[in-house]
């Protein structure tokens, strides 16, 4: 059974319609990646599945249980967390620090909190730890978010998506900004999360996604107009015309 089922969803602003009718099924354990050009509503369904924008319609189903609607401080308790395209990061904390405000934060209850010290919370300091050691940060967990480079922070974004111990990893062009050196890095990462975590990435870097995806979707004006193997992708004449510059079919 799937773990992500999105059906028949849409969102329209006013005359504008973002995302029309995109149907996809997301199997555990699989990275599934979505591509378009910018405006082709990518981003805008991420939006979609983490409650940042309810649908015009559709459904979101999500470990068979329909979670259309649910507002956004209630997805991550269901299990799905989310990187950005921007970093989005506490400059002034440590690495550390960071990420263990947002392991804390999927926390069940916030009960005590305001009659413990933080580090009488365990379970959460080793979580973070963890996911700083999953993306390759533990020996610069005491410095400063603004002290690391910008790769370094992309990676860090990505700590604070694991920190939420997430079941479905959405993660919004991870590679964004970053030198090649620093993007294969990144795929690096990504690929050594691939079957420990069901991942959802929207990349604009044809590398990356041919080099690491399962299936993959493909977005324009906001509809899915090819689905597939990344070799099924590259044999869309289609596809290959408009989106990969003629890449051969491999």
């Amino acid at each position: 059974m799937a773990l992500l089922n999105i059906e028949n969803l849409s969102k329209a602003f006013g005359a504008l319609t973002a995302v029309n009718g995109v149907t996809l099924e997301v199997q555990p354990g699989s990275l599934y990646s979505i591509i378009g050009p910018n405006g082709a509503g990518k981003t805008t369904l991420f939006n979609l599945l983490t409650g940042q924008l309810p649908p015009t319609s559709g459904r979101i189903v999500f470990d068979g249980q329909d979670i259309t609607g649910t507002p956004a401080h209630r997805i991550a308790h269901l299990g799905i967390a989310r990187s950005f395209q921007r970093t989005n990061l506490f400059p002034a904390l440590s690495l550390l620090d960071n990420v263990w405000v947002a392991a804390f934060a999927r926390g069940r209850s916030w009960r005590g909190l305001a009659w413990r010290r933080t580090d009488r919370f365990h379970e959460v300091t080793e979580r973070a730890l963890a996911a700083l050691g999953d993306v390759g940060l533990s020996e610069k967990a005491h410095q400063l978010a603004r002290q690391i480079s910008h790769g370094e922070q992309r990676q860090l974004e990505l700590a604070l998506a694991l920190a939420a111990a997430p079941r479905l990893l959405l993660l919004d062009e991870p590679a964004a900004g970053l030198s090649p050196d620093e993007t294969q890095k990144m795929v690096a990462l990504v690929r050594g999360l691939k079957g420990r975590y069901t991942i959802v990435l929207i990349e604009h870097k044809m590398d990356i996604i041919m080099g690491v995806s399962d299936r993959i979707a493909v977005m324009h004006f906001g509809s899915v107009i090819a689905e597939g193997t990344p070799a099924e992708i590259q044999r869309n004449a289609e596809v290959r015309r408009a989106y990969l510059g003629g890449m051969a079919a491999g």
